[in-house]
């Protein structure tokens, strides 16, 4: 058997392709307009065309991808403004889960975000650390804190505009990651609740501030078709 029809056979392989593809389009590999020849991704990705499809279909439902009578899948348009508001309801939402945390927070789970707020030190300084995994983390253990399990379901909608690690790529958002994140780990310690909503929401806002900057300067908002896309 074939290592194409081995990978199809996997229930989460349309979920992985979605999230390679998300990646894609959020990095600009692939632009807004641009024709997804459903052929032509398998090929690329080393997979049979039916997972291909399922995961172009999830991208159709969070509003990455476009499908249009007689022409298929497209890219769909993404703006400054649909990054920037996307961020804001993260930041909302990621806010008031830290709130939470904050009013719940125990001794234990202080010391174990400590303990990943030292490792962010480090990671700032080396580009091959995993930054992302580390942020990732430290946002996993305050959702489950803030034991508020729709309003988490909701942040991870809202989270594919702006996975992590594609943030840890971008210039300068390691160290203000680090720092901002040691910023958080007071306001968990005071169990102050407001601070902690405003920090968290400073950093995802930030965050996307430094995304929109980045794509601006790589050209994400002008046309430049792509080997894989079928243009």
């Amino acid at each position: 058997m074939s290592h194409a029809a081995t990978r199809a056979q996997s229930p989460r392989l349309p979920d992985e392709l979605a999230g390679r593809l998300r990646e894609w389009i959020i990095t600009g590999r692939l632009r807004s307009g641009d024709h997804l020849h459903l052929e032509r991704l398998a090929d690329h990705l080393g997979v049979s065309v039916t997972p291909v499809r399922e995961a172009l279909l999830t991208l159709r439902g969070e509003g990455f991808v476009d499908l249009e009578p007689r022409r298929g899948f497209t890219v769909a348009p993404l703006s400054r403004h649909d990054f920037a508001d996307a961020h804001q309801l993260l930041a909302g939402i990621a806010g008031e889960l830290t709130a939470r945390a904050a009013e719940r927070i125990g001794a234990d789970e202080l010391a174990e975000l400590a303990a990943l707020v030292e490792e962010m030190q480090f990671a700032a300084q080396f580009v091959l650390a995993d930054m992302g995994g580390l942020v990732t983390r430290f946002h996993a253990l305050l959702w489950q804190v803030a034991e508020s399990p729709k309003l988490a379901w909701f942040l991870g909608i809202a989270v594919r505009y702006a996975p992590q690690h594609v943030a840890a790529t971008l210039p300068g958002w390691r160290q203000m990651a680090a720092d901002d994140h040691r910023a958080l780990l007071i306001a968990l310690r005071q169990h102050d609740p407001v601070a902690a909503r405003e920090t968290m929401h400073e950093h995802v806002v930030r965050s996307g501030e430094l995304l929109i900057h980045h794509l601006q300067g790589a050209g994400f908002w002008s046309h430049d078709p792509t080997s894989v896309s079928g243009s």
